[in-house]
């Protein structure tokens, strides 16, 4: 069951002065990378000229980030992924047209950086079709989102109640762990927390 209207919380940061940031670094010249390694995967929400299956190295996909909007409220936080730093991750590399890349952007924004919490950053995806420099969205250990290590009571809680705006982290969790296997790639830390967290 969807929230329709979760209440917001204020940003950590200036979230629109970290787009400009980003749209300076990209430049506007060349057709615009984005990584997806979570519901980016399974729905991206905006026009893409190709996509690629992609590795990145020194990021993690991890379900360590609390979610006050999206899969969870203020008042019972849920968890949404974010690539943490160390190991790899394989996800989706998507190109998109440099036409349509700043309404890209723009959505990407709203959807992803409503509080400001990640930490946007150009990471190198590596292809069978050669290395392309994609924007990631990452999450720092000393950011007061990231969850830390979850019990398996705190995972039941949050598996059974938290709902957002996008719907329940449950519901993300097993969409984002389906389309992984759809692809081949086995995600063992997330099968370990939705069978720990008995649902």
């Amino acid at each position: 069951m969807l929230n329709p209207t979760p209440q917001r919380p204020a940003p950590l940061r200036d979230v629109q002065a970290m787009l400009h940031m980003v749209r300076g670094q990209w430049g506007g010249r060349r057709d615009l990378w984005v990584f997806g390694y979570a519901s980016l995967i399974w729905r991206p929400e905006f026009e893409f000229i190709e996509q690629r299956w992609a590795r990145v190295h020194g990021y993690h996909r991890s379900l360590k980030m609390w979610s006050r909007v999206n899969r969870g409220t203020p008042q019972c936080p849920g968890l949404v992924f974010a690539l943490l730093q160390g190991g790899s991750c394989r996800g989706v590399a998507y190109r998109i047209d440099r036409r349509q890349a700043d309404e890209a952007l723009e959505r990407l924004w709203e959807r992803e950086m409503p509080t400001g919490v990640y930490d946007p950053r150009w990471l190198p995806c590596n292809t069978d079709r050669g290395q392309v420099q994609a924007l990631a969205f990452t999450l720092s250990r000393r950011s007061p989102n990231y969850t830390g290590e979850l019990s398996e009571a705190q995972l039941r809680h949050i598996f059974t109640n938290a709902c957002g705006r996008y719907g329940t982290t449950l519901d993300y969790a097993r969409q984002t762990l389906e389309s992984l296997a759809s692809a081949g790639i086995h995600d063992a830390h997330l099968h370990r927390m939705l069978k720990h967290a008995q649902v």
